[in-house]
């Protein structure tokens, strides 16, 4: 690995496209973490910088780590990913350890370190992604085989999302079951095996809602938030007035009013929000069309790679960037009920954005010789 490392650096090997994209959004994120979090720092905090300098520490250790896993071989990761997958189930177990795990709101989603806060949930994503890539690396041939090719994916699967559902955390589970679902679905998996895992699962989904009071809620505000203006429908009505206000071209960068105290998690979940009051519709257009950008280039650096294992590991990569900005996007408009899923890149959090360029960072690696066109064209290698 440290011989790696040592290589002569050459950037134009890289997919600069894809580093431009992630560089762009991250340095935007800082930006509009202090403009979404200035007023309530300063009241909480007496600091109106304080998320905007941990943010930014986050990113330069962010940026650090991409550009480590950029000079690895991304096939060490092969040799690792059992290691990581068992060390996410370790994490995500001690979450709930009282006095380890740290409670936010009656989620016990962090493990308490000291100047941070650790989601594992963050971490078992890269790690599922990673042991994903390499079994079906290795399972090529029975991928399609029930016994062999589906199942024992769906047994680790249903593992992380007992971990995960004990915690709560509805978001992060859906997000990897989906991931997994895709995957799978790519690497050749028989359609009627989805299909009927899908249909298994969906009255286990009907009674974690149904027996959940929490999660009704939400439900009933997805389907009429002004039933209860003042309570569970407040965030997404709130949401709601910031794009509204925000019209074509916002009401410029630092004078939204739905970030002062109005807005609940406008850093974090709700910071598209945000970026609709202050830059309007063509600010929003601007992040998805970025993010469609980062999207496309991951699926070609997929389509492009020399090995199934790589294939799959930038497919993963593609897919759980994909699924958390679509996701995102659509709680904020009111389009999916509320769930507590970040926003890659731009929302306020450690352990997403560290895991999120690290990732990215692994792409970069993958990507080295392929020479992408830079926007249109085949790929040549």
């Amino acid at each position: 690995m440290l011989a790696m490392l040592r290589k002569p650096f050459n950037l134009a090997e890289y997919d600069l496209v894809l580093l431009l994209m992630v560089v762009a959004l991250t340095s935007f994120g800082i930006v509009m973490v202090y403009s979404a979090s200035s007023v309530m720092a300063a009241k909480n905090f007496h600091d109106g910088a304080y998320f905007l300098k941990r943010q930014g520490l986050f990113a330069l250790v962010g940026c650090a780590g991409a550009l480590v896993a950029m000079r690895i071989d991304y096939q060490v990761w092969r040799r690792w990913a059992v290691p990581l997958l068992f060390l996410s189930l370790i994490l995500l177990v001690l979450v709930l350890i009282p006095g380890i795990g740290g409670k936010v709101k009656g989620a016990s989603r962090w493990i308490r370190l000291p100047g941070f806060n650790l989601q594992p949930s963050e971490f078992t994503k890269i790690a599922l992604i990673m042991y994903m890539a390499y079994s079906i690396d290795k399972k090529q041939d029975r991928i399609r085989l029930l016994s062999a090719g589906f199942l024992p994916y769906m047994v680790v699967l249903m593992i992380l999302l007992g971990l995960l559902l004990k915690q709560p955390d509805m978001g992060a589970a859906l997000t990897l079951a989906a991931v997994t679902i895709t995957m799978l679905f790519a690497a050749g998996t028989r359609l009627i095996f989805i299909l009927g895992s899908g249909m298994v699962a969906m009255p286990f989904v009907v009674y974690l809602v149904a027996h959940s009071a929490y999660r009704l809620k939400r439900i009933k505000a997805f389907m009429n938030p002004e039933l209860d203006p003042t309570g569970i429908g407040w965030q997404i009505i709130q949401s709601k007035y910031a794009f509204g206000a925000g019209g074509f071209f916002g009401q410029g960068l630092g004078e939204g009013k739905q970030k002062l105290f109005y807005l609940p998690e406008a850093h974090t979940d709700f910071i598209l929000s945000v970026i609709g009051e202050e830059l309007g519709f063509i600010g929003v257009i601007v992040i998805i069309g970025m993010f469609f950008i980062l999207v496309q280039r991951a699926m070609r650096i997929a389509m492009a790679a020399q090995d199934t294992f790589g294939r799959f590991l930038a497919l993963g990569i593609a897919v759980l960037f994909a699924i958390e900005a679509v996701v995102n996007m659509a709680v904020v408009t009111g389009l999916f009920p509320t769930k507590g899923l970040a926003l890659p890149f731009l929302s306020y959090g450690g352990s997403s954005l560290l895991i999120s360029l690290f990732a990215v960072g692994i792409l970069l690696n993958i990507s080295a010789g392929l020479k992408l066109a830079p926007l249109t064209g085949k790929e040549t290698t």
